[in-house]
């Protein structure tokens, strides 16, 4: 049975597939689903328009998807664990400051702290390490990570709603701040406890592969950007995306707006 297999699967890499799940669940806190459940209070707060709040999000996401590239390229270049840690405590402080801001200019580096350290960079670290180090079963292990987002969306905007009508929005993501430093990035470091090891076995394959198989050679980003078809495909992934996060993003407004109160 296909179910199955996936058990068997996740048994016999458990813990990095666990690392996988739980760097895709921490995501959550730069994600639209959560920061959205935040807007109404922030633009109580600052006064802020719903075209305000979204052009403060818009000015903090673009930015986060500006030094991507360059961000997330170091995972080639550090090792996964010190990088894990560096990213879950950039998340970890994004919550924190997000908890903090005094002003809607510090609210534009919030957003741009937690959508580049949490939607960015965990999601990038989930993703990632499930295909790198999976050759068989690549897409089982891809696909049991993403239950971590499934997870969180499923979870954590119903806990963000409770925090916030009983503590606060600010103390509310102070406590998710707590959570991630507290909880979640030491979990998620256990997990990758023996990693060196897998890793040099992982090199020393990749050397027998091309030596057997030959060079293979990969694009550069240039040569990417350079071919039209890249472009062609860029719609299709886009358009998804956009959609989701305006959705996400205002979803507490359209249900009040259809009469639905955000405690259900």
């Amino acid at each position: 049975m296909p179910l199955g297999s996936y058990v068997r699967f996740a048994r016999a890499n458990a813990r990095l597939v666990s690392f996988g799940f739980l760097m895709a669940f921490s995501s959550s806190f730069g994600q639209s689903f959560f920061i959205g459940v935040f807007g109404p209070s922030v633009q109580q707060d600052f006064g802020l328009s719903h075209t305000a709040w979204g052009t403060v999000y818009m000015i903090g996401t673009l930015a986060s998807a500006l030094l991507l590239p360059w961000s997330g390229k170091q995972i080639d270049r550090l090792n996964l664990r010190f990088y894990s840690l560096l990213v879950g405590l950039f998340l970890a402080f994004s919550c924190f400051f997000a908890a903090s801001v005094l002003s809607p200019v510090m609210l534009v580096v919030a957003i741009f702290f937690l959508r580049q350290s949490g939607q960015g960079l965990t999601s990038h670290i989930a993703f990632t390490t499930m295909a790198r180090y999976f050759e068989l079963g690549r897409g089982r292990a891809i696909a049991i990570a993403t239950l971590g987002f499934s997870t969180g969306e499923a979870l954590l905007p119903i806990a963000a709603v409770l925090a916030i009508s009983y503590v606060g929005w600010r103390w509310a993501y102070a406590g998710a701040g707590a959570l991630m430093l507290l909880v979640l990035l030491p979990l998620a470091l256990h997990f990758l406890k023996g990693h060196g090891e897998r890793h040099k076995s992982h090199v020393a394959a990749q050397k027998i592969a091309a030596a057997q198989e030959g060079a293979v050679r990969s694009w550069t980003r240039g040569e990417v950007l350079r071919d039209r078809r890249f472009w062609l495909l860029m719609p299709g992934f886009f358009a998804p995306s956009m959609l989701l996060t305006a959705m996400f993003l205002n979803h507490v407004y359209v249900a009040e707006a259809k009469g639905w109160s955000a405690e259900g």
